[in-house]
């Protein structure tokens, strides 16, 4: 079994990766914790206990975390996720049967870490990286025992907070710069290939079949979704980014990724929040023919890889599964 820690800022699609590492029998998931992103701190903890409780989940310890950005002012989601975070049609909501902790998200994290065996937990942050970064800052020898850090953010592509820029790293890109300019493994799954991962109705009639509370909370949150992702960003099936990097870690062969250096653009006026991939070297590599592994050899050896490619199917047979394990 895969230890992980799961970041998050529920958030329509953090919800799903709640249930894909929960109902996966290859995830062990040590606890949740919690970051300001799709809505202010207070929205985020309270609906990460809501998907627990759907889940009839509670013994997953839940920790608060960091009220805002490390510079930045606070940015939400909104106009993607509703006025609680968490819009869901259809469903009703029950309240949180899984209390918070006491303790500090940065400060579990560290300890965590600190007493697991080094190389045996993986970070997955799913939205802004405030809590990794200070978890980094605060005690710099997690970074050895990390096995890997598997975030959902960025693109090498086009943005979606801003034509440059995707939104976790854009709220918080000093965060996401040191996260990204730390030795452990980063795997960045970001918009290339998340916005494969559409939440079409054939996919939502798969979790409506299912006829159990997990399954039509899924299908009551993809009806939200959808219905705010038209809206805001015109597209007609919305994407479902979160999952996709749990999915990653459950099974990387779901994913292809290929090694490149990659930074954090901090001072551009256009740029600001950028995730810069190096991708020249691949290019080059692809332009004369060689396969896609050996051209990720080309780009020569660094600690970061990009996301590429989504087997869709495979993909979504591990959510519905998951969910269904649930039921």
């Amino acid at each position: 079994m895969r230890k992980i820690i799961l970041d998050c800022d529920p958030g329509h699609d953090d919800a799903v990766a709640i249930l894909l590492a929960v109902g996966n029998p290859d995830i062990e998931l040590l606890g949740l914790t919690t970051v300001g992103g799709n809505h202010t701190i207070d929205h985020v903890t309270r609906n990460a206990q809501q998907v627990l409780t759907v889940a009839g989940l509670h013994d997953v310890p839940v920790y608060r975390g960091v009220t805002r950005p490390l510079l930045n002012d606070v940015v939400t989601a909104t106009d993607i996720h509703g006025d609680s975070g968490m819009e869901i049609h259809g469903f009703e909501l029950p309240e949180p049967a899984v209390e918070a902790e006491e303790a500090g998200a940065v400060q579990w994290i560290v300890d965590t870490l600190m007493r697991e065996e080094p190389g045996t937990v993986t970070l997955v942050p799913t939205g802004p990286l405030t809590n990794i970064a200070l978890a980094a800052r605060l005690e710099p020898r997690i970074v050895t025992r990390v096995r890997e850090v598997v975030l959902m953010g960025g693109a090498y592509g086009a943005g979606n907070f801003s034509p440059s820029a995707e939104f976790n790293i854009a709220v918080d890109p000093e965060a996401a710069a040191i996260v990204f300019g730390e030795a452990w493994p980063v795997v960045m799954v970001g918009l290339d290939l998340t916005h494969q991962a559409l939440a079409t109705p054939e996919v939502e009639s798969r979790f409506a079949s299912l006829g159990t509370a997990p399954g039509d909370f899924v299908v009551g949150l993809i009806d939200a979704f959808r219905r705010n992702y038209k809206g805001a960003q015109g597209f007609d099936n919305p994407p479902v980014h979160d999952p996709c990097a749990v999915a990653y870690v459950i099974d990387p062969t779901v994913v292809d990724t290929v090694a490149v250096p990659v930074t954090v653009e901090l001072a551009g006026a256009q740029t600001r929040g950028r995730t810069v991939a190096d991708l020249r070297a691949f290019g080059a590599a692809m332009a004369s023919g060689a396969s896609p592994a050996d051209a990720g050899a080309a780009a020569g050896a660094c600690n970061t890889s990009v996301a590429t490619r989504l087997d869709t199917e495979r993909f979504w047979d591990l959510v519905v599964d998951a969910v269904k394990r649930l039921g």
